[in-house]
């Protein structure tokens, strides 16, 4: 009897050290999993493709949010100046990679905080000469990424905005001045674009959603043929409030992400995001196998698409041209 008593208390103890030994273990397998740090200029309301896009590369390569990998999301919520705050708290945790979008922002202020983590970026803009890398077959240093061209479309979607309204002649055109390198380039883009289609523009500013309401009614004062929505993350945020605008006004409105065509907008084109996304993510799962940023060229979008809410030209008493639908990736109906 005593003997089955000491047994008992034996195989008691062992089970308590067991059970103070598996949450232990449990903690120490989540706190090896590589750490991912997920910086970002906007909120993640809306941006379930690019989520979706990143995660699918990252499976790709090998890696499942949760299960071998971890990510600790940053998010700006469109205040730019929080971006080196953010940036700086992430290598001070010491993030195995830093992914960095939502603009060329966040990759410039993760490059200013760090020059030894690795940083995969998706950005908009020419990142030489943003001074991310070196160039773009060879980086050469902590970071590489994706360039999804914006800027260089804009001739294009000129191109499309005429085709759609073959007798428009004045064009207004919204940009951001809070993203003042981003403005300012578009207006150059526009300007340089106009003139070969026979349109005149008009810049009208917009950086809050109070001055968004006020560059719509300047803008419907002056009665022009239609809208270009310049390129710029903000707008992506404030996608349905531009779209039920322009269609509260009659006003036929050009974008450049398919956000906007899906919230209501009338036409977009531009590179297909999502994809640039999951470029991305497979990317950040080889440098966390062991491939320096260094080595990786810098993946350039080869992937665009027209995008046409045939619902939002039928509200607007607009026929699409068959030609342009023909050439349409979707049609929202």
């Amino acid at each position: 009897m005593q003997f089955d008593r000491v047994k008992r208390r034996e195989f008691i103890t062992l089970l308590g050290g067991a059970a103070a030994v598996w949450p232990l273990a449990a903690r120490a397998q989540q706190r090896a999993l590589p750490v991912i740090g997920f910086l970002n200029s906007q909120s993640p309301d809306g941006l379930a493709d690019r989520l979706r896009g990143f995660r699918q590369g990252l499976k790709e390569a090998g890696y499942v949010e949760g299960e071998s990998v971890s990510i600790e999301y940053r998010w700006a919520q469109n205040e730019l100046d929080r971006l080196p705050g953010l940036a700086t708290d992430l290598v001070r945790r010491q993030v195995a990679v830093i992914v960095a979008g939502g603009g060329s922002s966040p990759a410039v202020a993760a490059k200013a905080a760090t020059a030894t983590i690795p940083i995969v970026f998706a950005a908009p803009e020419d990142p030489v000469r943003l001074g991310l890398v070196a160039s773009l077959g060879r980086p050469g240093g902590n970071a590489t990424g994706v360039n999804f061209f914006v800027g260089e479309l804009v001739a294009k979607q000129f191109g499309l905005l005429r085709e759609l309204l073959p007798s428009a002649i004045r064009i207004a055109v919204l940009i951001n001045p809070a993203n003042a390198a981003r403005a300012s380039a578009t207006v150059a883009e526009v300007e340089a674009a106009a003139p070969a289609l026979g349109l005149r523009i008009q810049i009208f500013n917009a950086s809050t959603i109070r001055e968004i309401y006020a560059a719509f009614a300047a803008i419907v004062r002056e009665r022009p043929d239609g809208l270009f929505v310049g390129p710029d993350p903000y707008f992506v945020v404030r996608r349905v409030q531009l779209a039920n605008l322009a269609a509260r006004h009659g006003l036929p409105a050009s974008y450049f992400a398919r956000d906007l065509a899906e919230a209501g907008g009338l036409m977009s084109y531009g590179t297909d995001i999502s994809d640039a996304y999951r470029q991305v993510g497979i990317y950040t799962g080889r440098i966390l196998k062991g491939a320096k940023p260094a080595d990786l060229p810098v993946v350039q979008s080869t992937k665009f698409e027209l995008v046409i809410n045939s619902g939002t030209a039928m509200m607007l008493g607009l026929e699409v041209p068959a030609t342009l639908l023909a050439r349409a990736d979707e049609v929202i109906e």
